[in-house]
């Protein structure tokens, strides 16, 4: 069924595009703007109607998503000269990750213009977004919200988690603050176990059925390390960016954060290695430098036509 009112979207990168494009195949009609003409052409071909700006969206589209990559740009697209409020929109629901404090600051200034910001950041990473499978924290008021749920279950699953502006960005760095120190602890065990002689296959077979249990051990290290494609989705410099914005919050909070301040310092380091474009996974890859091993699974020696046996050290 193809629904008659325009839904806008602004921001078509990694999980901007997988999400409109969700929309679509739901039945929507799309109104896309991306100041990247790649990132438009796929949208088009598929039905969405290009608009020349964030303003020229909010003309045409009373209910808006952005889905972007800094706060910033967040500030630029809604409440800048061509922006969210210089349109007709009714509602913005921000799917990017800006933090509490900027959340609060568009949130008033969008307000002004009569305009309601629904917060709404998303976790699962772009295999989360093409299948639909991602979580959406929401904080806005409830009547907007029941307005703007059933769109986003189109992304995935839905939790609202209040009405104040920010409180879903700050359940958003929560998560990702922890999701990451997964990865950099998960990082230095394997790395250990390898140089040890353990078989990383195996590792990840005792640890899934044990109390190691996490995401990166689960998803990120199966999908993107031991394959060594390193393509999970998601750029080292976009996560410094959230572990900066969480550990901001938590010392405005008072809140000391002792381990996250150490995964800031291994984020960085990558980025500093490996570029801020790189996949956060690369933080493994830094720890294997350190150590002059890899953490490669069976298949990804298979692939290479190596001779694989079990606990094999794999020097660099």
């Amino acid at each position: 069924m193809t629904h008659s009112t325009p839904i806008g979207f602004i921001g078509l990168g990694s999980m901007g595009s997988a999400m409109a494009s969700r929309l679509i195949d739901a039945g929507h009609r799309l109104v896309v703007f991306d100041r990247a003409q790649a990132a438009l052409d796929p949208l088009a071909q598929k039905g969405a109607s290009v608009a020349g700006s964030a303003a020229d969206v909010a003309e045409r589209a009373q209910i808006v998503f952005g889905s972007l990559p800094t706060p910033d740009v967040v500030r630029e697209v809604t409440l800048g000269s061509q922006g969210i409020s210089a349109g007709k929109s009714r509602i913005f629901v921000d799917l990017s990750t800006t933090g509490p404090r900027v959340s609060a600051e568009v949130a008033a200034g969008l307000a002004r213009a009569g305009v309601v910001l629904v917060d709404a950041p998303v976790s699962g990473g772009r295999a989360g977004a093409l299948k639909g499978t991602l979580s959406i924290m929401t904080s806005t008021p409830r009547a907007t919200f029941d307005e703007v749920e059933s769109l986003l279950k189109v992304f995935g699953k839905v939790f609202y988690v209040g009405e104040k502006a920010g409180l879903a960005q700050t359940m958003k760095l929560i998560n990702n603050i922890i999701s990451v120190a997964a990865l950099a602890i998960t990082s230095e065990g394997m790395v250990m176990g390898v140089k040890a002689g353990l078989d990383p296959d195996v590792m990840l077979d005792v640890i899934n059925a044990s109390s190691g249990r996490n995401s990166a051990t689960t998803d990120k290290f199966p999908r993107a390390v031991l394959p060594r494609s390193f393509d999970f989705g998601f750029a080292s410099g976009l996560s410094a960016k959230d572990v900066r914005l969480c550990l901001q919050e938590a010392d405005a909070l008072g809140i000391p954060m002792v381990v996250g301040s150490s995964v800031q310092q291994m984020l960085s380091m990558t980025n500093a290695v490996f570029g801020p474009h790189s996949d956060f996974t690369s933080m493994c890859k830094l720890v294997e430098q350190w150590a002059d091993v890899e953490v490669r699974g069976r298949a990804a020696g298979q692939a290479r036509g190596e001779a694989v046996r079990p606990g094999a050290v794999a020097a660099q």
